[in-house]
């Protein structure tokens, strides 16, 4: 019984990262400005990879495999978001617009 219980809340957590991953995924693709798009990738790895850990950490049970997995999803909770304050930073000293929507490399590309 307890069995079932763990798995099918491992499959809830799967489930539920992966939709946030297929979420973010669209909106890397989709949002009009670097800087939205920065955030749509730091915002898909926060809330889809945390999800999938805790449902591996539930399937494996308590063992050194759990501590290792916890020690990744601190380590994503810490690097993710440092990540992409170093990449927009690092942008706006390389002078991206902030409010450009389109790359001033490619002008034939349509403006969102």
């Amino acid at each position: 019984m307890m069995e079932t219980v763990l798995d099918i809340l491992s499959w809830i957590l799967i489930l539920v990262g992966g939709s946030f991953g297929i979420i973010g995924g669209l909106g890397i693709l989709r949002l009009p400005t670097f800087f939205t798009r920065i955030h749509a990738a730091g915002m898909t790895e926060t809330m889809c990879a945390p999800p999938i850990v805790l449902a591996m950490m539930l399937q494996v049970g308590w063992s050194l495999v759990t501590f290792k997995l916890a020690a990744i999803l601190l380590f994503l909770f810490l690097t993710s978001p440092t990540a992409s304050h170093a990449l927009a930073k690092a942008a706006l000293h390389g002078g991206v617009d902030p409010m450009a929507t389109r790359d001033p490399d490619n002008p034939e590309e349509p403006e969102s």
